[in-house]
């Protein structure tokens, strides 16, 4: 028992000894004012709140000289450079060195430089917001025309869809509607997608490759927001187009409010014949789909349209939904009315892609913005109301419609001297005078 405690009070004498080894060795205080200082951020304020006032000042300095880097004031060989490889990229994010600000952060940058920060809660307020907007991150997007011309744009992460959108009507000087869309598209699949207006654009566009051919266009599209603006197309689908184009104004608010207004929201009821493309192969097989707000299912050959029979075909928590363009010729579908369901990181052609395939167009407006509003909910119609409400706000105050009609347009013959100019209209010759009355 002696010989157990004995070699026990050894191995712990030689525990201690190697841990007192493995300390570091203490720093010269002379030393420590030279040196790097670092922050843990696990708590960033009470971090900065134990700096001391001139390690906070030395902070504060020293991003400041990365704000003034990143605000593109850099040689000008290298800014020739930086400027075509914007255009060459348009998604490849800039190097943190060469980060042109935004000009709503330049400008508040400025009034912080102006008056500068006296107490030590105002350093770490400009601390905090300097390394707040140094970790954002911010592409070069080349956005282009249906007119065939280009708009270069600085986007950050933080970045709706909705708030480029209104940076590209300032840019243009379009009208505000709500049919504007950007689409992002993909030469390889050959495949289209409109971004909804919540979206950050940023995160999408990272999904794309170094290599991508993917562009982006700002377009009009009549469809954007048609279940909103005819809302009996896809919740009064079963009955015959005749009764649908009958439906007035007040009844179609009371279709938003019943399936829009409520504490949940009630998706279409879609089903019908659709093809559904094979994994690897050219073949398509009709399967009879269902639409739930869960996702999009399918009856089995043999099987009743009974809850128990159906078969989930996905979920739409992790996919998109895209257009498709010509594949009745790429891969042999029957018809030209596709569309594709896949993960957003997904640029190839894959068998996790999904493709499936409509008899018309009309079936194909339904499924498209039925899966849309199974998808993303209330916020869908969230984003109709904003873009209702910018495109207000942008008309004048009176319509074109409630205006005076402008006076006819007078020509003066004294304006044309020698010959009558070319819209010159004759006046009408008098009315003959009254029987016993001549003119004087």
């Amino acid at each position: 028992m002696d010989d157990i405690d004995a070699m026990f009070s050894s191995l712990l004498g030689e525990m201690d000894h190697l841990s007192q080894s493995l300390m570091p060795a203490e720093v010269d205080p002379d030393s420590q004012t030279h040196s790097t200082f670092s922050i843990g951020f696990t708590d960033l304020n009470e971090s900065l709140n134990e700096l001391e006032d001139h390690d906070l000042d030395a902070l504060v300095a020293d991003l400041r000289s990365k704000s003034t880097t990143s605000d593109g004031r850099l040689p000008a060989d290298q800014q020739t450079s930086s400027c075509a490889a914007a255009s060459a990229m348009a998604w490849e994010p800039e190097p943190a060195a060469a980060r042109p600000r935004p000009s709503n952060s330049t400008e508040s940058s400025d009034g912080l430089q102006m008056s500068e920060p006296q107490t030590k809660a105002e350093k770490i307020k400009l601390a905090l917001e300097k390394l707040k907007e140094a970790k954002v991150r911010k592409l070069i997007v080349k956005v282009l025309m249906s007119d065939g011309s280009s708009k270069t744009l600085m986007v950050d992460e933080r970045q709706t869809v909705r708030e480029v959108l209104d940076k590209l009507f300032e840019k243009t000087h379009c009208d505000c509607s709500i049919d504007w869309s950007l689409c992002e598209t993909n030469p390889e699949l050959q495949i289209e997608r409109g971004f909804e207006d919540h979206e950050h654009l940023v995160e999408p566009l990272s999904a794309w490759t170094r290599v991508s051919e993917n562009k982006i266009y700002f377009v009009s599209k009549p469809q954007k927001y048609v279940m909103f603006t005819d809302p009996q197309l896809f919740y009064m689908w079963k009955k015959k187009k005749a009764c649908l184009s009958g439906i007035n104004e007040q009844a179609k608010q009371l279709l938003l409010k019943e399936h829009f207004g409520g504490s949940t929201l009630i998706v279409p009821d879609l089903e019908g014949k659709l093809y559904l493309k094979e994994d690897g192969k050219k073949l398509w097989k009709p399967l009879y789909f269902m639409l739930r707000a869960s996702g999009i299912y399918y009856v089995p050959k043999g099987k009743t349209k009974a809850v128990s029979d159906l078969i989930c075909f996905l979920h739409f928590e992790k996919v998109n939904i895209y257009t498709t363009n010509n594949y009745k010729q790429k891969y042999r579908a029957p018809t030209n009315f596709c569309f594709m369901l896949k993960h957003p990181c997904i640029q190839k052609e894959s068998h996790y892609i999904k493709f499936l395939c409509c008899d018309d167009e009309h079936t194909l407006l339904l499924w498209l913005n039925s899966i849309r509003i199974a998808k993303y909910g209330t916020v869908l119609f969230k984003n109709y109301q904003a873009a209702m409400k910018r495109a207000s706000s942008s008309q004048p105050p009176h319509s074109a419609a409630h205006k005076d009609p402008a006076p006819p347009k007078t020509t003066n013959v004294e304006d044309y001297p020698h010959e009558p100019p070319p819209d010159f209209i004759p006046p009408p010759p008098p009315p003959p005078p009254p029987p016993g009355q001549t003119h004087v």
